[in-house]
C-alpha cells in the first residue's frame, strides 16, 4: 500500500483508512497544524512520531478502545481510592503532563522522545482552544501521574500517560473514565494494545467498527472549554474566555 503525503495547503484532506499498511501507517506530513490534528482524529488517524522532518500518521486495525461502562477496577485499585492516596484535577497543568509523558521510559527502556517540541506546541494549542485535556494525579503538591488526549463529540482520544509512583496513571485513567461515563461519553480510544490498558477493560475492535463510531460521533456536541473535576466525580465545563 502507498503511504500518502498529506498536502501542505489542505488540512482536511485524508486518505481512506482502507489504504493503510498492515501496521496502520497511512500518511506522512510536514506539519502538525492544529486544524490537521482535529481533522485527523475525526477521521480515525493520529500522529505517532516525527522523523527527518516528517510526521507519521496511523490508523491501526484492530483499534484498541474502552467503553466506559466496561471499565474494570481490580481490588488493589479499589483500595487506592478507598485510602485516598491521590488527589485528582483536570486541565490544571496540561503542558507539565505532556512533558512528563515525554520523559517516561517505554517498555524497551527507551525514553518517550516521540513527543517532540512540535507535538507539545500543537497539543498545547488545542488545549488552549478547549479541545485537548489533561488529568493530573497529585500526592500533596507533587505531580505523580497523569494523562492527556483529545475530546471530540462523545469520544475521548487518549494519547499518553505517565506515573512517578505506583498506580498513579491507573488511578488517573479510572478517574477520567468514570467522569466521562457520567458526562455521556461512549468510547475512549486507546489506539493500540497494551497490557496496562487491557487490565482495565480495553479491547481491540475491527477498524471498520471504530469508524462506525466516528460517523455517529459527527452529530455529537463537543464539550469545548476547560474541564474541571468536582468532588462528586463529575466533569464540569468551564467556558474559555
Amino acid at each position: 500500500m502507498p503511504v500518502y503525503r498529506l498536502p501542505d495547503d489542505d488540512y482536511n484532506l485524508f486518505p481512506h483508512p482502507s489504504e493503510a499498511e498492515s501496521n496502520g501507517l497511512i500518511a506522512i506530513s510536514h506539519d502538525l497544524h492544529e486544524q490537521r490534528l482535529i481533522g485527523a482524529y475525526a477521521n480515525g488517524m493520529f500522529p505517532w512520531f516525527e522523523e527527518n522532518g516528517y510526521f507519521y500518521w496511523y490508523t491501526p486495525d484492530p483499534r484498541w478502545v474502552l467503553k466506559p461502562a466496561e471499565l474494570r477496577i481490580h481490588k488493589s485499585m479499589r483500595s487506592v481510592f478507598n485510602q485516598h492516596k491521590f488527589r485528582y484535577t483536570f486541565d490544571t497543568d496540561f503542558e507539565a503532563v505532556m512533558m512528563a509523558c515525554a520523559q517516561t521510559a517505554r517498555n524497551g527502556g527507551e525514553s518517550g522522545t516521540w513527543i517532540t517540541d512540535a507535538f507539545v506546541e500543537s497539543y498545547v494549542a488545542l488545549h488552549r482552544r478547549g479541545l485537548a485535556h489533561s488529568v493530573e494525579v497529585w500526592q500533596g503538591e507533587d505531580l505523580v501521574g497523569g494523562l492527556y488526549g483529545i475530546s471530540l463529540g462523545r469520544i475521548f482520544f487518549g494519547e499518553s500517560m505517565f506515573a512517578r509512583v505506583a498506580n498513579a496513571s491507573k488511578a488517573g485513567f479510572i478517574t477520567l473514565v468514570k467522569a466521562l461515563e457520567k458526562a455521556g461519553f461512549v468510547l475512549i480510544d486507546c489506539q493500540q494494545q497494551t497490557a496496562h490498558l487491557g487490565s482495565l477493560g480495553a479491547k481491540g475492535i475491527p477498524r471498520e467498527l471504530f469508524y462506525e463510531y466516528l460517523l455517529k460521533n459527527v452529530y455529537e456536541r463537543t464539550l469545548i472549554g476547560r474541564w474541571e473535576y468536582s468532588e462528586q466525580g463529575m466533569l464540569e465545563l468551564i467556558p474559555i474566555d
